[in-house]
């Protein structure tokens, strides 16, 4: 298949540090390259990828340090749809700056949405509900579930980039964004009552002032001592030796997220973890067996005497059984396949 990869251009793909949507697209962009399809991919152009990169700008937004990104995004899904006519398929995943080219196209087109649905989207999504979308979880359907969904497909990762380890260190570990959705005063607040260190291996955007505002009223007054420890975002190879090493992850999430790589990275390297119920981690988690589901901090607190009960085994089996690479790319190359064959009838 002659296939197109719109990504956003935010990050490169792969990303160097943070961003899990261009890991997502590199991994599914070089499994269809390995697997003998013709693919063209959209993306910044530091991007690396045994795929044919076109770019309409010379390095990632944020490297840059690009602020307006819109206007780039636009013009990356342009880019893409002058030239439609020359794939059989074309995969967005810039979410909704790609939707007003598609009614446009000739060329059957697939929308994976990467993120949550807010006041304001909803009426993009909604003037675009016919199309064809994705969804990365089913609970990700559940604020706007009138738009022609056509299937979930679970985010996937490479599991032998991922060292396991049954040994674990005495620390507990937070990896992501720091914002107050992804709850990081709720993974301190947990360290402190449990007399633990705690890692944060995180990201903090100086172009995002909310998230600025948290760091400097919340979080950075408990950064004193050696408990709590902010060693900032880090590379794929620091995360993975912290993840292994972890005794537990911590995903206190306070928002409705729609999928959350890092709780299948963490059992990749056979790390439990312990997760507020928002959002997808029902679907991602086992309770019991792959870490605790929890409602609150009290509870979070609670089951951490029972996490070395856990094995990293069943961590990572589950992990390989239900969010690899290969499953991924099967169930999209079976979208496309689909979306091929209904224009042709």
């Amino acid at each position: 298949m002659k296939i197109a990869q719109l990504s956003p251009l935010i990050e490169r793909v792969p990303p160097k540090k943070y961003g899990g949507t261009e890991r997502v697209v590199s991994l599914l962009t070089e499994e269809l390259v390995r697997r003998g399809h013709d693919v063209t991919l959209f993306a910044s152009g530091d991007s690396i990828t045994t795929a044919k990169l076109e770019s309409v700008y010379s390095k990632s937004l944020r490297e840059a340090k690009i602020d307006e990104f819109q206007a780039f995004q636009l013009l990356n899904a342009g880019a893409a749809f002058e030239r439609a006519r020359e794939f059989e398929v074309i995969h967005n995943h810039l979410d909704y700056y790609g939707l007003p080219f598609i009614p446009i196209s000739s060329t059957p087109t697939v929308s994976t949405l990467h993120g949550s649905f807010n006041l304001e989207n909803r009426y993009i999504y909604s003037a675009y509900s016919n199309l064809n979308y994705v969804s990365i979880s089913n609970a990700q359907r559940k604020p706007l579930p009138t738009l022609n969904y056509i299937k979930t497909i679970y985010h996937g990762i490479d599991v032998i980039t991922f060292p396991f380890s049954e040994e674990k260190d005495d620390y507990l570990l937070f990896v992501g964004r720091i914002s107050r959705e992804k709850g990081v005063h709720f993974a301190i607040d947990a360290a402190r009552h449990l007399h633990k260190t705690l890692i944060i291996a995180a990201k903090l955007d100086p172009y995002q002032k909310a998230d600025l505002r948290y760091f400097e009223d919340v979080i950075e007054p408990e950064l004193e001592g050696e408990q709590i420890r902010w060693v900032g975002e880090v590379d794929a190879e620091e995360r993975n030796r912290l993840m292994s090493r972890a005794s537990c992850l911590l995903h206190p999430i306070n928002w409705r997220e729609p999928f959350g790589l890092v709780m299948v990275e963490a059992m990749a390297c056979g790390t439990p973890v312990i997760a507020f119920n928002r959002g997808s981690v029902p679907e991602i988690l086992v309770n019991g067996k792959t870490g605790f589901i929890v409602e609150d901090l009290e509870e979070m607190v609670s089951v951490y005497e029972n996490i070395s009960k856990i094995s990293p085994v069943a961590c990572r089996e589950h992990m390989e059984k239900n969010f690899s690479v290969v499953r991924m790319v099967d169930e999209y190359e079976k979208v496309y396949e689909k979306l091929i064959s209904d224009k042709k009838k």
